[in-house]
């Protein structure tokens, strides 16, 4: 007899899915409002310890019906026993007056704690029990309460009752996992054959993935990493070593390859569910993001419309990009953010940022608030991870905000005021510290700040619950979150974090640095089974796995580049040193070595530069002398919009050619995917190392210590990486040709040559222009006879 299917499921999700309804409304929540209903529910639970009450009690029940085995687990916060009867107590923590508070305020409260109580009867055999609800009224530390008493068939029947309403959503799961698993067994390979290295690259990240550790993978372009890791994770959700794959990446066009490649396999008649994750701002109907019913017809009654929209989108669709995302919340008049994070529990695949399982502030909860699931995470380009991680897990306040603050809130609210100007008193104390410099840094945290910091938390929440739409709300609020983020951050500080303090002209920062980010990675890694982080660019791998929290048991792989290295020349100019000490030397010869290359063949090239500043100077003298070529120029502000213009200009068929001065490290330097003649050569000035810092200095010394490399983790390495990058824009096809140049005498240099991969052998020095000018010569010559 075959066996039921299995449905899992949360008291609390049971019971707020199908009851909800009503509208969104952000209103100010205030954050340590959590914290004081946790000390409520404690409160309440120590004081009536020995009066025969058992506090968060944990309830499983498996149940047979309609066909389903549902297993449903919760958590009561409270199992009174007496001689008479056993009691199930609810507690929930209000800031609204107890007398506003009638029996029925809630009827979520209610189901909720029936839902435990039809459980605890029967799993105890008992014909009848108490259901109370305990509401705890923060500011006053007042207690009120209500108590019905139940049969248990008037409590099955209740409960049944929800489960009735939950049976189409059962029978939409179930029915989408058979047909799902049914169409990737039967699912082949989408393409014809797999190219050099592509079978070994999916192997093992099927095998990562049954493991259930974790790998990391340098694979070159053109090897196929984004179907060569989707296509083995989907192979192994159908055999049960993964229930759901997050994609993650740090770019749009990223995701947008993710989306591709599922398209692809849809040709081959695959059936998955994957939804891609806009930011808010980007996929917000309005044009001033107010979340709530006065200023958003779509926020109004938007829980009234949810579910139904939800259950039309699944029957309908299976891959929900942003444009599908948007037309079924315009159809059904909600929110298109919050049902795409809805979605996210329904599809088998969620494409998103890293910060979506990562970013300690705004990670998703939903799946991650607990002890994380059965889940896969393939993260793409994370050579990114790195200083993205250590955003994530730093916090900076500002001491001229504290100032303004405090002066705007003088007469209007004095207690902020005044814990706004002990604040400002000590970051004066902290600017002090600094002396005549400009830095000044400690390993221990600024624990004095933090009381200080807990009070105004705790004087601002009332007033910021109270007054918005006011003038002054807005500014108090971005501060208080920079200040709840700061507080977060500090329950992380350990070794491997620092405390700065930085003064320039007008202000004085105080930040919490994370400087070795493997730790907090490996714990968030933790969330899910398996994790398979790859990248064209993972050189050194050791760095990597060391540093993205890899630990001593993850499989380490590099794959061949499947192009033909005949087909790309690789030219070092080491007569050039375009160390920052000697840049203003340069200019004139960098200019010319451009030219020379340019006009060996006529065509699209793009030049990248290790800043702004030497980019700009030498393209106004470029455009100068040369005054044919047409020239543009990446500038630092540039939109969306503006970059797809830019791109758009490198064209095959563009008669003159267009020359690219770029950024090292930019949006134009990754990411970017111009085939055939769209690119025919790129130019890379300098070995990209970061601009020195504070930061990068203390990094270096943090490594020094640790393992003695401090300069190659520092500086070296990341540097290298953008070096990578940006030559990985040339070749991108196996019919694709093209140079490239690298001009600095360090790439001569023992340190950097063992950072090139494989396929950079072999390659040619070039001492001088008319070496530059043969060489390129020589390799057209015997390309362009060859087409």
């Amino acid at each position: 007899m075959t066996p039921n299917p299995e449905i899992k499921l949360s008291v609390r999700n049971l019971v707020e899915f199908i009851l909800r309804s009503g509208d969104i409304d952000a209103q100010f929540m205030s954050n340590a409002r959590a914290l004081e209903g946790t000390r409520a529910h404690q409160k309440i639970q120590n004081a009536n310890k020995d009066k025969g009450y058992s506090p968060e009690v944990t309830l499983k029940y498996s149940v047979d019906y309609q066909g389903f085995t549902f297993i449903i687990e919760g958590r009561a916060d409270g199992v009174i026993t007496t001689k008479a009867l056993t009691i199930i107590d609810e507690i929930k923590s209000t800031s609204r007056p107890l007398e506003h508070l009638a029996e029925h305020y809630n009827e979520t409260h209610w189901a909720q704690a029936k839902c435990y109580a039809h459980i605890y009867c029967a799993q105890n055999k008992i014909d009848r029990i108490g259901v109370q609800l305990t509401y705890y009224q923060l500011e006053t530390d007042e207690i009120k309460q209500f108590i019905n008493y139940f049969d248990q068939d008037q409590l099955a029947t209740f409960f049944f009752d929800l489960m009735d309403q939950y049976l189409v959503w059962a029978h939409l799961t179930s029915d989408w996992v058979s047909r799902r698993d049914q169409s990737i067994k039967a699912l082949d390979f989408p393409f014809e054959t797999y190219r050099t290295g592509q079978r070994q690259l999916a192997v093992s990240v099927y095998k990562t993935i049954a493991e259930h550790k974790k790998s990391f993978i340098q694979a070159p372009t053109g090897i196929g990493k984004t179907i060569s890791t989707l296509f083995p994770a989907i192979k192994a959700v159908a055999e049960g070593h993964t229930a759901k794959l997050f994609y993650l990446t740090a770019k749009t066009i990223v995701r947008e390859v993710a989306e591709e490649a599922f398209a692809k396999m849809k040709e081959k008649n695959l059936e998955f569910k994957a939804v891609t994750l806009t930011a808010k701002d980007k996929i917000c109907f309005k044009e001033e993001r107010i979340c709530d019913p006065d200023h958003c017809e779509f926020a109004k009654g938007h829980f009234d419309r949810v579910n139904p929209a939800l259950l039309d989108a699944l029957q309908q669709e299976n891959y929900f990009t942003r444009p599908v995302i948007e037309t079924y919340a315009r159809k059904h008049q909600i929110c298109p953010f919050e049902f795409s994070l809805d979605l996210t529990i329904w599809c088998d695949c969620v494409i998103c940022d890293y910060n979506y399982v990562f970013d300690p502030r705004v990670y998703l909860k939903r799946f991650f608030s607990e002890n994380g699931g059965d889940y896969t995470f393939l993260i793409d380009e994370a050579h990114n991870l790195v200083d993205r991680a250590r955003s994530m897990f730093s916090a900076e306040l500002y001491k001229k905000p504290m100032l303004e603050l405090k002066k705007l809130f003088k007469d209007e609210e004095p207690r902020i005021a005044k814990s706004l100007g002990k604040l400002n008193s000590f970051m004066i104390t902290m600017r002090k510290l600094t002396g005549a410099e400009p830095y000044y840094h400690q390993a221990n945290e600024p624990k004095d700040i933090y009381p200080l910091l807990n009070k105004f938390i705790l004087e601002s929440e009332e007033w910021l619950a109270s007054h918005e739409g006011s003038e002054s709300h807005e500014k108090l609020l971005e501060f208080y979150f920079n200040v709840l983020t700061f507080m977060r951050t500090a329950e992380f500080y350990d070794e491997r974090y620092i405390t700065y303090v930085e003064n320039s002209k007008d202000d004085t920062k105080l930040k919490l640095f994370c400087l070795d980010p493997s730790h907090l990675l490996s714990e968030a890694i933790k969330r899910g089974k398996a994790a398979i982080f790859f990248s064209a660019t993972l050189s050194p791998l050791d760095y990597f796995s060391e540093i993205l929290g890899g630990g001593d048991d993850c499989y380490r792989m590099i794959f061949p580049s499947p192009f033909d290295v005949n087909n790309r020349a690789l030219l070092i100019a080491d007569n050039i040193s375009t160390k920052y000490r000697n840049r203003e030397k340069t200019y004139l010869s960098v200019a010319e070595y451009i030219k020379s290359v340019l006009t060996q063949r006529q065509g699209n090239y793009m030049v990248y530069f290790p800043s702004y500043q030497y980019m700009n100077t030498v393209y106004e003298l470029f455009t100068e002398r040369f005054p044919d070529v047409i020239a543009v120029r990446q500038s630092p502000e540039m939109s969306e919009e503006d970059r797809e213009d830019f791109l758009n200009l490198f064209r095959p068929d563009s008669n003159d050619g267009i020359l690219g001065f770029c950024v090292l490290g930019g949006i134009f330097s990754e990411g970017v995917d111009l085939k055939h003649d769209e690119l025919i050569g790129a130019i890379i000035i300098g070995v990209g190392l970061p601009q020195i810092c504070f930061e990068r200095n203390i990094i270096r010394d943090y490594f020094n210590q640790k393992n003695h490399c401090g300069y190659e983790y520092s500086y070296l390495y990341p540097g290298m990486n953008k070096v990578l990058q940006a030559a990985g824009r040339v070749i991108r096809t196996e019919t694709d040709q093209g140079v490239i140049l690298l001009i600095d005498e360090r790439f001569s240099n023992r340190d950097y040559q063992q950072l090139f991969p494989r396929e950079w052998f072999p390659h040619k020095r070039v001492g001088n222009l008319n070496e530059l000018e043969i060489s390129l010569k020589d390799f057209w010559a015997d390309h362009l006879s060859q087409d």
